[in-house]
């Protein structure tokens, strides 16, 4: 008699099995990383990252907020609307905005399709109109028209994360926070700073323990320019940026680079930075030139 073959679980349970299996790796890696503890074990990292610091302040000593806003609910707006979208283009859309919704009562007045025609150009339009008109009644009808200025009363606004909670919690309220975006995770990566596959939450840890808390705020938009206009995610040179110049080597494993230092902050000074990715990109010195435009059109 032919002996019968062993069934193999079906395609069901065989993804049951897997997907299960990576549920419990992925607990296991989040619970297991802890960001202290990783500093402390590296504890060459603490002055990289004073090197890096000094770099980031002398290229950007005083780094405004990419995005154009006249006080912290259209700063909440602006950061609504930069979701899957560049900087650029919501400066664009928010000149118009403003002018018509620049307050909780008036964006709550607005009809939907109204508000559509001014943002559609925007990533997820749809369902970013929706999610500021009931932003700003909310805001009427629980904060007395006023942005809250803690966590978990950000969060239980339409439209708003732990991200665009941190955000706001940094930039209007001073509220020491490290939100990450993509800049800051690669450059975090790139430099040795946190592991290759660390999450975004792993990042966020690292970076927290590294510099002090009333360096946040600064060093959150510091990186997004470095990134922007030095360490582009793409066609990324590593010896013409004056930080990956010195740190990448090390990380290689190269022999003979314990006496690579970075750079000097004249030579610095004098390094031409890389031709723009994308015409979107908003550099540091664009940036200051058009928050000048910008408060001459609104403020004064």
């Amino acid at each position: 008699r032919a002996k019968r073959k062993k069934r193999g679980p079906s395609p069901a349970t065989a993804t049951a099995t897997t997907v299960s299996s990576r549920k419990k790796v992925v607990k296991r890696s989040k619970s297991g990383f802890d960001a202290k503890e990783y500093v402390t074990k590296n504890p060459h990292l603490f002055e990289r990252a004073r090197e890096i610091a000094k770099i980031l302040q002398h290229l950007y000593p005083d780094p405004p907020v990419p995005l154009n806003h006249l006080d912290n609910f259209t700063l909440l707006v602006a950061v609504m609307l930069s979701a899957q979208t560049t900087d650029g283009k919501v400066n664009d859309v928010t000149k118009e905005l403003f002018k018509q919704c620049g307050t909780p009562k008036k964006l709550a007045a607005i009809s939907f399709e109204e508000l559509l025609a001014i943002v559609r150009s925007v990533g997820l339009a749809p369902t970013k109109s929706r999610n500021l008109i009931k932003m700003a009644q909310m805001l009427l009808d629980n904060f007395d028209g006023k942005v809250p200025s803690t966590m978990e009363e950000l969060v239980q606004l339409p439209g708003v994360g732990r991200k665009t909670a941190s955000v706001i919690l940094c930039q209007a309220f001073g509220h020491p926070s490290m939100p990450v975006d993509t800049h800051i995770h690669r450059l975090t990566v790139r430099w040795g700073l946190a592991p290759a596959n660390a999450t975004v939450q792993h990042v966020e840890g690292v970076l927290s323990e590294l510099f002090s808390r009333d360096t946040w705020g600064a060093m959150h938009l510091q990186m997004i320019y470095f990134g922007r206009e030095w360490c582009q995610a793409r066609r990324h040179e590593a010896s013409d940026c004056p930080i990956c110049s010195w740190v990448c080597s090390k990380q290689k494993g190269k022999k003979n680079t314990d006496s690579l230092r970075p750079h000097s902050l004249e030579a610095i000074s004098k390094m031409s930075s890389p031709k723009k990715a994308s015409k979107k990109i908003i550099l540091y010195s664009e940036r200051l030139k058009a928050l000048a435009e910008f408060e001459d059109a609104f403020v004064n």
